[in-house]
């Protein structure tokens, strides 16, 4: 087993560790997001709507960061 082998492999599973961690972030963000949302419809449920579409864009935004992370997960692999 040569050193070349030895790097790609250890690469390899720094990368994907990398990206484990980096999905924490985005998944704790959703968490309190929906949490939040939660909390303001039961103090005022007659802003159930607006509330709901303003989560769904919060989701949208915080997911795009675990998306980023696993195109440079992708992008740093080969």
């Amino acid at each position: 087993m040569d050193a070349t082998t030895i790097l790609a492999e250890v690469s390899g599973n720094v990368g994907t560790i990398g990206y484990g961690l980096a999905a924490i972030g985005p998944a704790i963000g959703v968490g309190i997001v929906v949490g939040k949302t939660i909390e303001g419809v039961a103090r005022q449920p007659e802003l159930q709507g607006r509330l709901q579409v303003m989560m769904w864009i919060g989701i949208a935004f915080t997911e795009a960061l675990a998306f980023i992370g696993i195109a440079t997960y992708f992008i740093f692999q080969g």
